[in-house]
């Protein structure tokens, strides 16, 4: 029996809705751009594993390397996700940092816009978290997060790959 992504990952659609207010509340248009993938984040190694396995007959995977001193996997999706914030194509599967608990589920989406100081400038009353800027803006929707960049996850880790800065998962790092 397949799962569905929901099964798995829990109802998309209220995660996508929950993101939707929080744009709302802060006065931001649901349109500003694509939302190019969400993110679910394990609570441990044995649940990542698990998602891995699982979520493999969803899309192909684009990448599994380290960020941030854990693995990550991403897949473009065979069938995107639909949300109020258009078609979402890929699915990023974060594991725990190691050392640090972690709540499981759906954490964040990110927003591909066309230039981030602009995206300051037409919405200064919006208190995004500018502390990984010129790269990346965060709205805190607590306890969840939307992200803001210039280029496509996809496209990153396309560039990445080209230039072979992807650090591979150890071979005995579970």
């Amino acid at each position: 029996m397949v799962s569905t992504l929901d099964a798995l990952l829990g109802d998309t659609q209220t995660f996508f809705n929950d993101l939707a207010a929080g744009f709302i509340k802060h006065g931001l248009p649901l349109n500003l751009g694509p939302m190019d993938h969400i993110c679910y984040r394990a609570s441990s190694a044995q649940e990542y594993l698990s998602l891995k396995t699982a979520l493999a007959r969803h899309g192909t995977v684009l990448v599994e390397g380290m960020i941030g001193g854990r693995p990550i996997i991403t897949w473009a999706l065979h069938q995107p996700l639909a949300g109020p914030f258009g078609p979402v194509p890929c699915l990023e599967l974060a594991a725990p940092k190691p050392g640090k608990t972690h709540c499981t589920g759906l954490e964040h989406g990110e927003i591909v816009v066309p230039c981030l100081h602009t995206l300051l400038e037409n919405y200064s009353h919006v208190p995004f978290n500018q502390a990984a800027m010129p790269a990346e803006l965060t709205l805190a929707l607590s306890p969840l997060q939307v992200k803001f960049h210039c280029q496509s996850l996809a496209d990153t880790i396309a560039t990445e790959i080209t230039k072979g800065a992807v650090v591979p998962v150890p071979e005995d790092y579970f």
